[in-house]
């Protein structure tokens, strides 16, 4: 478990503060009202300075533009990013390090300020594909909420683990079904068990999710809320659930998990086959909630906290982790052009122009993240003088 020092704590409530950490996450909605904020007087576009030309990697290249390309630019408020930029000064890049200072000071300026400030130091860059295909596809995720019971009872006999005993980082290990039917791979989970839960739908997506916070109840009748994270996987490949029941003949998913659950309830029998066509197994480790904690996501790859509606999840391949960039959606689920940081990786976050938009925490955010499947345009915004090719600005 994590051991914040009061200096992180300090930074953390500040940037709890700015985000609007007492309504709690907000998701965007399809009809949501435009931003009440009055618009901000934007300095002019400056011509960019020397450019290295390209980034050019084996999955992407970056083509410099003008902040006039930018869609959007101009409305959007950026100091409701600015939280997950503070957090990104926690673990910056070698990139973005030097920056870190004024981020923290500019913690309390206005909009004009702020977007002054990314102007002056930041260069755009288109990201495309090797083939210089700009459009690509923007999914969502987020942190469920889970009831759960610390022993196993009547109702509650699923159980989440921890790291398994002998567990390699980067090797493969048991696949889902040998590990819930083989005694050698069973006992290597025995005593690591966490807690349970009731529904083996709701652990599935627990595991898709790979983090959440549960509200356990202790045996003594306390109920308490932590958090789930992500602790490691069993290195099997990760196998879509919804591909599989479309290989069966079962209408498209429409909504998930409803419609899983459904076919869960009229084809019991079935449910196994199903989880085990996936033989990606999650574990988790138990962290503490405190007020900070719960104003933010689970950590991203990056190792910081996630914000709601601003960090992302990109192929680190394609764009380092710590980098801000402007993210353009248009589609039926939500008109999205913001500011948004990578902090986050996926197994099926793969390839230039793509991302995961970390939605929130709960029910709402889920409902969003379901539907979220459209069209995606990304910018990656990296330092002035700072040379985009160079592998040694990404931290390892």
């Amino acid at each position: 478990m994590r051991k914040a020092k009061w200096g992180l704590l300090a930074t953390c409530m500040i940037a709890a503060m700015l985000a609007g950490c007492a309504s709690g996450p907000k998701t965007p909605g399809p009809d949501a009202p435009p931003s009440q904020t009055p618009a901000s007087p934007v300095p002019a576009p400056t011509t960019p300075g020397p450019l290295t030309g390209p980034l050019t990697h084996p999955k992407t290249r970056w083509i410099p533009v003008d902040w006039a390309e930018l869609p959007g630019w101009s409305e959007d408020p950026v100091h409701e990013a600015w939280g997950a930029l503070m957090t990104n000064c926690q673990r910056p890049n070698a990139a973005i390090a030097p920056l870190c200072t004024q981020v923290r000071r500019l913690s309390i300026a206005g909009d004009a300020e702020q977007r002054a400030f990314l102007m002056e130091q930041l260069q755009p860059y288109r990201v495309e594909s090797p083939a210089g295909q700009t459009e690509g596809l923007l999914t969502s995720y987020y942190e469920p909420v889970f009831d759960a019971s610390r022993v196993p009872t009547a109702t509650h006999t699923v159980p989440l683990y921890a790291l398994p005993a002998g567990w390699v980082r980067g090797r493969p290990g048991y696949t889902r079904q040998q590990l819930e039917t083989q005694p050698e791979a069973q006992a290597t989970l025995r005593g690591r068990e966490i807690a349970w839960m009731a529904d083996p739908i709701d652990v599935l997506m627990l595991h898709i999710q790979g983090s959440g916070r549960l509200r356990i109840t202790e045996p003594d009748g306390r109920r308490q809320v932590v958090r789930m994270a992500f602790a490691g996987t069993n290195e099997q490949p990760y196998r879509s659930v919804q591909a599989w029941l479309s290989s069966q003949g079962v209408s498209p998913i429409g909504r998930w998990p409803e419609d899983v659950k459904a076919w869960a309830a009229q084809n019991p029998q079935r449910v196994q086959q199903m989880l085990w066509a996936n033989p990606r197994y999650v574990f988790f480790r138990e962290e503490p909630l405190s007020d900070v904690d719960a104003a933010f996501g689970p950590r991203g790859a990056q190792g910081v906290p996630l914000t709601a509606g601003r960090s992302i999840a990109v192929d680190r391949e394609a764009i380092p982790y710590g980098t801000p960039v402007w993210l353009a959606s248009s589609g039926p689920v939500a008109q999205l052009n913001r500011l948004v940081v990578a902090q986050d990786t996926g197994s099926a976050i793969v390839g230039a122009v793509r991302a995961d938009f970390f939605a929130g925490t709960g029910e709402e955010a889920g409902r969003f993240a379901a539907r979220m499947k459209q069209p995606l345009r990304l910018w990656a915004l990296w330092p002035r003088g700072m040379d985009p090719t160079g592998a040694s600005l990404v931290r390892r």
